[in-house]
C-alpha cells in the first residue's frame, strides 16, 4: 500500500514539474548553423529545462522578418542584426527591445585567395568585389571604403547568386569576395577544392566597429511574462558560455535536432566566430551588456548606411536594460 502510495505521488510529481515549464517560442533570423548553437545548446544539455523553460525553435529568413514575428506575437524572444531593430525602432517604433548582446563586433568581412597580392583593405581599390544582392554587407561597404582612402567608384562591384561567390573567389573569377564571418569554414572548404587557402579581412579591424547579432524580445512578452523572460535571459546567457567552451559537443547539439547542420561544419564556425563573441569590447562590459558608446557607434553607422539622421533617434530606445544580466 505505501509502495503503491509513493508510486502514485512520484507520479503526481512528475505531473506537476512537467506543467511548470514555461513555454517559449523562439525566433531565428536565419537557417540553422553553428552561429545558431546556444538554442540548441540549452534545449539538449537540460540548460532551459533547469531554468522551467520548454522552449520551440521558429525559422528565420533574415532579421526583418524575426523581427516582425515578435512584433506580431508569433514569436516571444529571438534573434536578430541589432541594426535592422535600430532602424525598425527609427521608423516605426516597433513594439521589440534588444535584451543582450551576443555579437559585439559585426561579421561582415572581405575574402581573398591568400597569394600575397592583397594583403589589407586598402589594396582592394581597382580590384573585381563580388557580393550577394540581399546582404546587409551592401550598405556599409561605401563606408568602409570610404574609412580607407577609398570609395565604391574605385572597385568592379559584381552582385552575384549567394551560392556562386565562393567558388567564383576559388576560380579567380573576382578578386575579393565579401561574406560574413560565420562563412569563413564553408568558404575555406570550397577554396581548399581549387588547392587555395583563404584570407579574412573583418570589417571591425577596418574601423567598422559596432553591435550585430542580438537577442532581442517581445515588448508583450517582457511586460506580461517578465519571471519568464528573466530565466530565459539567464539560461541563454549560459548556453553562450557553454557553446564557446565546448564547440564540438554545441555543434552536435545542433545535428541532434537538425541532422542536415555537419557537425564538422559548425563546429568550426563556433571556433571561427570567438571572436564576435569575447573581444576588447565585451570583455570591458561583459558578455550580453551594451556598452553606451559603443551602441551610439552602432548607430552612428547604421544611420549612415541608411540615410538616416543620426541625432534623429537615441539607440537606447531600442533596448530593455532591466532584464539585462549582471555584469560579471
Amino acid at each position: 500500500m505505501l509502495k503503491r502510495l509513493h508510486s502514485t505521488l512520484l507520479l503526481i510529481t512528475c505531473s506537476f514539474s512537467s506543467l511548470a515549464a514555461d513555454k517559449v517560442n523562439f525566433q531565428l533570423d536565419w537557417l540553422p548553423g553553428g552561429d545558431k548553437a546556444p538554442v540548441y545548446v540549452g534545449i539538449t544539455t537540460g540548460i532551459f529545462e533547469k531554468y522551467d523553460l520548454e522552449v520551440t525553435i521558429n525559422q528565420g529568413r533574415g532579421s526583418t522578418e524575426a523581427i516582425t514575428k515578435l512584433a506580431t506575437g508569433i514569436s516571444d524572444v529571438g534573434i536578430a542584426d541589432i541594426s535592422a531593430l535600430l532602424v525598425a525602432k527609427a521608423s516605426d517604433d516597433v513594439p521589440v527591445s534588444a535584451v543582450y548582446s551576443i555579437f559585439s563586433q559585426a561579421p561582415h568581412a572581405f575574402f581573398v585567395v591568400d597569394n600575397g597580392e592583397i594583403n589589407s583593405i586598402s589594396e582592394i581599390k581597382g580590384k573585381r568585389v563580388a557580393t550577394s544582392p540581399f546582404t546587409s554587407s551592401n550598405l556599409y561597404l561605401p563606408l568602409v571604403l570610404e574609412q580607407n582612402g577609398f570609395s565604391q567608384e574605385d572597385i568592379t562591384l559584381t552582385k552575384a547568386d549567394p551560392g556562386a561567390l565562393g567558388p567564383m573567389l576559388a576560380t579567380e573569377n573576382t578578386d575579393v569576395l565579401i561574406s560574413w564571418v560565420t562563412s569563413t569554414e564553408r568558404l575555406k572548404g570550397q577554396a581548399k577544392q581549387a588547392g587555395k587557402t583563404l584570407k579574412v579581412m573583418p570589417w571591425h579591424e577596418a574601423g567598422l566597429e559596432q553591435y550585430a547579432t542580438s537577442l532581442i524580445a517581445s515588448d508583450k512578452f517582457l511586460a506580461e511574462r517578465p519571471e519568464v523572460a528573466k530565466r530565459f535571459i539567464q539560461a541563454f546567457a549560459e548556453a553562450i558560455e557553454y557553446t564557446w567552451a565546448n564547440p564540438t559537443q554545441s555543434a552536435q547539439a545542433i545535428n541532434s535536432i537538425v541532422p542536415e547542420v555537419d557537425v564538422k561544419e559548425a563546429t568550426d564556425t563556433i571556433n571561427s566566430i570567438y571572436n564576435l563573441v569575447y573581444n576588447p569590447v565585451s570583455e570591458a562590459s561583459s558578455v550580453g551588456q551594451f556598452d553606451k558608446n559603443h551602441l551610439a557607434l552602432t548607430w552612428k553607422w547604421t544611420s549612415a548606411a541608411q540615410g538616416i539622421e543620426t541625432t534623429s533617434f537615441d539607440p537606447e530606445l531600442a533596448l530593455n536594460r532591466d532584464f539585462l544580466p549582471e555584469a560579471k
